[in-house]
């Protein structure tokens, strides 16, 4: 029975070309107040890179 389940889900081929199109990037922000850095952390588009790190 459990073979027939695990067969049924049929996963989408297209997926994982979609995630591959993606990249984590980690900016450090300098605080005004205390002059700690503190990261920031965010999955966007692998053409927006630029775009994230030229913004203020």
């Amino acid at each position: 029975m459990a073979k027939a389940a695990k067969t049924a889900i049929k996963k989408d081929p297209n997926a994982n070309l979609d995630a591959k199109n993606f990249t984590k990037v980690v900016k450090s922000v300098r605080s005004p107040k205390t002059g700690a850095y503190t990261f920031k952390e965010a999955i966007i588009h692998k053409d927006k890179v630029a775009e994230y790190f030229a913004k203020k």
